[in-house]
């Protein structure tokens, strides 16, 4: 699942990939948000991204379907 995070006067959005449910990750940010702690979000290959939920302007989370990958015939 993809997750992107916009962060205040940052132009860049950070998107994550990782393997945890929509569910759970909505809960865990939802939980940082409001008792004022960094949104900690765990990638797919293992990575740890931790933002400051003071600096949070959105978070978006994509869809639980995985990438169509390879040739179909038209």
């Amino acid at each position: 699942m993809e997750i992107t995070i916009g962060v205040q006067n940052v132009a860049r959005e950070l998107v994550v990939e990782t393997d945890q449910p929509s569910e759970k990750v909505a809960k865990d940010v939802l939980k940082a948000l409001e008792v004022g702690a960094p949104v900690d979000i765990t990638d797919a290959k293992g990575r740890r991204v931790i933002v400051p939920a003071s600096t949070v302007a959105y978070v978006e989370l994509g869809g639980e379907e995985a990438r169509k990958v390879g040739f179909h015939n038209i």
